[in-house]
């Protein structure tokens, strides 16, 4: 059995990035089944991403396939507008309402969740403090379980903080479900802290891009 290992996202992984992306979507669980399209969480905290910025997104292979990824883009604001222009028209035609009801009662629901697929304002809406100035860049990252505890979360940022470091990025930030607290203490553990916007009910960390030494 090899040992997983990281490298540049291919646009073979996109299937990949999809499902790992709702496998993770319920605070850090499986989010499959939970709405009407398990494409509906992908398409709003995934795929845009690796669509609009490919050069930085590197998945975590095993066993042949992608089981985990960080993805970012190194200028929120112009992220938002692309989205607006690019992402938002195909997004509304795929999911135009909330479909039929699940059963399932996320605290999220499809209809915030559609919402907010076409609605990429919201990504700078309750920023603040020059943190747009101070941390431009944002990120995701997921880790199917198999993969968890095994410090490839900490290697994953590493290598996109590295990459924004060299293209002079100053700081990259990201924001989580305030129930998942093994989020709390990962991002904890590794050194992002608490930005004057973040709130308990939607935690905001951030940290520099430039790597000790």
């Amino acid at each position: 059995m090899t040992e997983p290992f990281i490298r540049p996202y291919r646009t073979a992984d996109r299937a990949d990035v999809a499902e790992i992306c709702v496998r993770t979507a319920a605070a850090g669980g499986d989010a499959r089944g939970v709405y009407s399209s398990d494409l509906l969480m992908p398409d709003v905290y995934a795929l845009p991403y690796v669509d609009h910025s490919p050069d930085l997104a590197w998945v975590v292979e095993h066993e042949g396939r992608a089981t985990g990824y960080i993805i970012g883009v190194a200028d929120t604001a112009a992220f938002v507008d692309w989205w607006a222009r690019e992402w938002t028209p195909g997004f509304v035609a795929r999911h135009p309402a909330p479909g039929p009801a699940t059963g399932r009662n996320p605290g999220y629901t499809e209809a915030q969740l559609v919402h907010d697929g076409a609605d990429p304002e919201r990504m700078v809406r309750g920023l603040r403090h020059g943190e747009l100035t101070t941390h431009p860049a944002h990120l995701h990252i997921d880790l199917l379980p198999v993969l968890q505890r095994r410090g490839l979360g900490s290697r994953l940022i590493d290598t996109l903080r590295g990459a924004l470091a060299e293209r002079g990025v100053p700081g990259v930030h990201l924001g989580y479900a305030a129930e998942n607290t093994a989020a709390r203490l990962f991002y904890d553990r590794y050194g992002f802290t608490r930005l004057p916007s973040s709130t308990p009910q939607a935690p905001l960390v951030g940290i520099r891009t430039a790597l000790k030494g």
